[in-house]
């Protein structure tokens, strides 16, 4: 890395901190998830970044992958849970954070678990640690609360326009996981639950990415939709909602995803359930390896 890619992740830990911050605030039982979601994603390039995914907004038992679409009636209940992950990229150069809000007392505990959890691991971190390592701590911190991990969530190296570049960082002692942290972006986000540790996939589809194989024999308002969405974001995710203003209707946006599914242009990301249907929490932080330092770029 050079100096100047290393300007631009701070830039992007930086807008990301802020915005993280100012929708904790906002988040309140009754407000409409396409609000909050469309004010975090304004907020972030008002302040010179681009969204590096579609804000996921995860109630409950949902543990990551759900934006609001165009037409989204959901509203955060009463006495729920809500996990605000973001990701903000500037020229590409990715920061992602996550936070847990909760409007019931009796799920504070599970916050504060993966906030400690988050914590614990950061103070650990450092230059050629191994990943298990960071795993280890992140458990034993959830564990000692009462919680479980949630063993198939993880943290992840990130790249440039790429948020997962390859490699895990576990959120418990996986022996067979222990690459060290070199030189490098990583993501650690501790997800915890009291429910029984583990997600799967749901039915429900909001988030898209585009895979970088374009087939030729596309129909016109395809061929438009994949050559904005690879100008604009190469294969970063992206929503319904950023491109409705391509087409004449709703169903014909939905039509024209729902095909280049089909054909394998477009990867899918299904909402994740916890299992148990348990409650789930995740905290999330950046960070960068760079010259023998750990720089956390989202705190």
């Amino acid at each position: 890395m050079e100096d100047e890619e290393i300007k631009k992740l701070k830039e992007a830990g930086r807008i990301a901190k802020i915005v993280r911050e100012e929708a904790a605030k906002i988040a309140k039982p009754g407000m409409k998830l396409l609000e909050l979601a469309e004010l975090i994603e304004k907020r972030i390039r008002e302040l010179g970044g681009e969204p590096a995914f579609p804000v996921n907004l995860s109630l409950n038992e949902v543990a990551a992958h759900y934006t609001p679409v165009v037409d989204d009636k959901i509203t955060i209940p009463d006495n729920s849970i809500l996990k605000i992950d973001i990701g903000v990229h500037v020229d590409g150069y990715i920061a992602d954070t996550a936070t847990t809000v909760t409007f019931n007392p009796a799920l504070e505990g599970l916050v504060e678990a993966t906030s400690r959890a988050l914590e614990k691991a950061l103070e650990v971190v450092r230059p050629g640690i191994r990943a298990n390592e960071i795993g280890k701590v992140i458990e034993e911190t959830i564990k000692n609360m009462g919680y479980k991990v949630i063993k198939n969530l993880s943290g992840h190296s990130i790249d440039r326009y790429l948020i997962h570049s390859g490699r895990s960082i576990p959120n418990y002692n996986e022996i067979f996981n222990r690459f060290k942290l070199n030189d490098g972006v990583y993501a650690i986000e501790p997800f915890a639950t009291n429910g029984a540790g583990f997600v799967k996939n749901g039915h429900i589809v909001t988030i898209y990415s585009l895979k970088g194989r374009i087939p030729r024999n596309l129909p016109l308002s395809a061929k438009k939709l994949v050559e904005k969405i690879w100008k604009e974001r190469r294969t970063l995710p992206f929503c319904e909602r950023w491109y409705k203003g391509l087409f004449g209707s709703l169903e014909s946006l939905r039509n024209t995803i729902k095909i280049l599914c089909k054909k394998g242009v477009f990867i899918e990301y299904p909402i994740l359930v916890e299992r148990g249907y348990g409650m789930v929490s995740q905290h999330e932080h950046t960070i960068v390896i760079y010259k023998g330092e750990v720089i956390i770029t989202t705190l």
